[in-house]
Parts: structure tokens; sequence; C-alpha cells
């Protein structure tokens, strides 16, 4: 069992920062054989991807749309994996999840586990 929770979001003007943070715990976790992301969803639209980092190597992945503002990263010692948002868009706001998933392959996340989100909204 995966337990994630999310904290840090906010409203920001546009062209603002947060960081985002995602507790991990759980007697299943273990930071070298999960995948870990973040998600967004607003509303009315499906949830989408936003970054991830690979277990071990740490690889990271990021959506184009957030690409050169948004940083992942990952506190494997304390079980945290952040979202460093800069450079604000309203197009950014959204509930934002955490996920952790110990198999992803094509970009689908098998059985991931989901925190209860965060709300980031940016305002012109």
């Amino acid at each position: 069992q995966v337990e994630l929770v999310e904290s840090g979001g906010g409203s920001v003007q546009a062209g603002g920062s947060l960081k985002l943070s995602c507790a991990a715990s759980g007697s299943g976790y273990s930071a070298s054989r999960y995948f870990m992301g973040w998600f967004r969803q607003a509303p009315g639209k499906e949830r989408e991807g936003v970054a991830a980092i690979w277990p071990g190597r740490g690889t990271t992945y990021y959506d184009d749309s957030v690409k050169g503002r948004f940083t992942i990263s990952q506190d494997t010692a304390e079980n945290r994996l952040y979202l460093q948002m800069s450079n604000l868009k309203t197009e950014d706001t959204a509930m934002y999840y955490c996920a952790a998933s110990a198999k992803v392959v094509d970009g689908f996340w098998h059985s991931p586990y989901w925190g209860q989100g965060t709300q980031v909204t940016v305002s012109s």
C-alpha cells in the first residue's frame, strides 16, 4: 500500500511561482522501485500528465506545455516528490495530483496510486 499526500498549492498571479510537494509513505513504497509523477486536471478536462521521474536513474519527462517552466525533483531519503513551477500561466490552473506506479510502459501508468490533489489557481 502506498499513500501520497500533496501540499503547496495556492493562488498566484500569472508569471509567479509555486512549489508543490508530495509525501510518499506506506509499507509498499520504495523510491527505488516507483515511477513518480505529477498530473493535473482542469474543470471539464481530462487528467493529463505534467512531469514524471524514473526510479533509479532519475530520468525525467515533461509535457511540452510545461517544458522550461516546471522542474520535477525527488528527495529519496525523505520520500518526497517536488514540482517547482515558474512563470505560471492562467492555463496552468488545475487540481494537481501526485502519482506513483511500479510500472509505466509507453506512457501508460499501471495501477497508479493517487494523492488527494492540491489546487493551483493562476490569475491574470
